[in-house]
């Protein structure tokens, strides 16, 4: 069984000021437009950044770092909550910081990225730089569980140099502004437990509103090659469900597409290595091809490829799986979904009622989030009720 996170933990991105998220295997997440739902979901893609050296420019596709943080006041004093005062900001107190991360009960991982200091001989004032990282065994930071620490340049990994037994070893290069401990510290022996968090990080997959116009490539005939993970735009979908065929659960694919399309059968036609999807319908004279698809059908499809992979990852996120499709199609989802989470941790982010009554059916833990004051939190859990998670400090 693959280790699954506990608890994602984010702080002051857009407005989810200090949430907390309690995972189990199959989670659905939902709320009303405007919650936070959208934000939770980008804040996950840019965790998952940081174990490819991407989060710096993530960050600059959402217009900096100032764009991104948190916008309200630090602190919210009980007279504005009543009423009796409005809104006003305060001067800051604490620095200007925005924290990502997430806890296992294996190993766990936090990054705190702020502003520089700005430099006249500098063109890139409005970087962010990565002020610190963490990773540490458990699920809950204390300083006996540290197993790798960087503060600003400076990484240092936990070793046994020291005559009083465990000390700290610090790593011969320093990290520049814009580097993580994830992509620069590569050391088998001395930090395996790095190495883990990496390669977990990177297995992540995130799939969200597959495009499905008539000049989409998924509808064009491709070279496929074996294919067993979805790519994150869908373009190699006949590959992958080829590849489901040959290598992966031919029987769960099958069943999957009765239990949406009753009578229908589903085939890949290679042709001098070029691969086109067709599915022959009950009651046609000939299969319709990826062309002629509806989009509701070929986006279910691209799910079934995504969650039938051969090559299931740690974590997989579905933001709005149900667009396009057909009400009475949402149970089969559910379904599928439900199956996958066997061999993989899903959250699904969805405002579908029908598809979180379905989940939930399923074994699914539903988390609501609601806005209170512009903070996304928690239906109905306090600020003590809350995963337990320790930040640090710089």
């Amino acid at each position: 069984m693959q280790q699954v996170l506990t608890t994602i933990a984010i702080e002051n991105y857009r407005s989810l000021r200090d949430l907390r998220l309690p995972l189990q295997r199959l989670n659905v997440v939902t709320g009303a437009n405007g919650s936070g739902k959208s934000s939770l979901y980008r804040a996950l893609r840019l965790l998952a950044e940081c174990a490819s050296g991407r989060v710096i420019a993530s960050l600059a596709r959402e217009g900096g770092l100032e764009s991104v943080l948190w916008a309200g006041p630090e602190h919210l004093a009980a007279s504005v909550r009543s009423g009796r005062h409005p809104v006003q900001g305060t001067v800051r107190s604490g620095p200007i910081s925005l924290q990502l991360g997430f806890a296992s009960d294996d190993f766990s991982y936090l990054i705190d990225l702020g502003l520089p200091k700005r430099h006249d001989s500098s063109a890139f004032n409005l970087d962010p730089e990565i002020k610190r990282e963490v990773i540490w065994s458990g699920p809950v930071m204390r300083p006996a569980s540290v197993l790798v620490r960087r503060k600003r340049a400076l990484a240092e990994l936990r070793g046994t140099s020291s005559s009083s037994g465990e000390g700290w070893e610090p790593f011969e290069s320093a990290l520049r502004t814009y580097e993580s401990v994830l992509t620069e510290v590569l050391d088998p022996v001395r930090a395996p437990e790095l190495i883990a968090v990496r390669e977990q990080i990177r297995s992540w997959r995130f799939y969200d509103q597959f495009r499905t116009d008539a000049e989409s490539p998924i509808r064009q005939s491709q070279i496929g090659t074996r294919t067993p993970v979805l790519d994150s735009d869908g373009r190699d979908l006949a590959a992958a469900l080829q590849t489901i065929i040959e290598i992966g659960d031919i029987d769960a694919l099958y069943g999957t597409i009765d239990d949406a399309f009753p009578g229908s059968q589903l085939q890949v036609v290679e042709t001098r290595g070029r691969f086109d999807l067709e599915l022959r319908a009950y009651g046609l004279l000939r299969p319709l091809t990826a062309a002629e698809l509806s989009d509701g059908t070929l986006r279910y499809l691209l799910l079934v490829a995504a969650l039938l992979s051969p090559r299931p990852p740690t974590l997989m996120v579905l933001n709005e799986p149900e667009t396009s499709l057909h009400v009475d199609l949402l149970p089969a989802l559910a379904r599928l979904i439900a199956r996958a989470s066997e061999h993989t941790q899903v959250v699904v982010v969805t405002h579908a009622r029908d598809l979180v009554e379905a989940l939930t059916a399923a074994g699914a833990q539903p988390l609501c989030l609601v806005k209170d004051f512009g903070v996304t939190t928690l239906e109905g859990v306090g600020t003590f009720e809350q995963p337990p998670w320790n930040w640090g400090s710089r």
